[in-house]
């Protein structure tokens, strides 16, 4: 297993639709594999293949429930169903999320609250999952991904502007920037 560099936004392969895995062989597992050990180096608990530059649907994800129930799995050719938005501002404490590809800010985003999620394991069987909260947060972020978007396209018009600041700040939204978990210190 290796741990692989996370493109950061900008780069043309997270802003792109991906294209379905059509081959289950060792080379997707490793790559798998990879993506799990580089999403725990990150630390994170979700990274999609285009986020280290594979262009395929597929996520791989991890998070422990408040009553330790554990989920760690991958997506691949995923299906995602979602409940209706709720009307109202957001609320910072609450629903503020980050992302590996714009390392090191949080900001507000409404998601729905309840997600399905229907898509195959490497063994390529297909499974189901029913998730609320931060799970269901997670399917709705990383699905986003798969679909060329960042969260940071989706968040409220008000944030945009400092958004564009921090990108201009620190060289972002152009090709070829990544970062690598375990190495590079983002906080510098």
């Amino acid at each position: 297993m290796a741990v692989l560099p996370i493109r950061i936004s900008g780069d043309p392969v997270l802003h792109s639709p991906a294209a379905p895995v059509t081959v289950f062989d060792d080379e997707l597992r490793t790559l798998v594999a990879d993506m799990f050990e580089t999403m725990d180096a990150a630390p994170g608990v979700g990274l999609a293949g285009p986020q280290v530059g594979v262009p395929l649907r597929l996520f791989t994800f991890t998070w422990v429930e408040d009553d330790g129930t554990k989920w760690r799995d991958v997506a691949i050719n995923p299906e995602l169903w979602l409940s209706p938005l709720t009307v109202g501002p957001t609320d910072e404490d609450e629903e503020s999320e980050g992302c590996l590809s714009f390392p090191g800010e949080r900001f507000p985003l409404r998601r729905a609250e309840r997600a399905i999620l229907r898509a195959t394991n490497l063994e390529g069987e297909r499974y189901e999952i029913v998730a609320e909260g931060w799970l269901a947060r997670i399917f709705q972020h990383e699905y986003d991904h798969l679909d060329g978007l960042l969260y940071v396209d989706r968040v409220e018009e008000g944030y945009q502007r400092l958004i564009g600041k921090i990108t201009r700040k620190r060289g972002w939204g152009v090709p070829g920037n990544s970062w690598m978990p375990g190495v590079d210190d983002l906080d510098d």
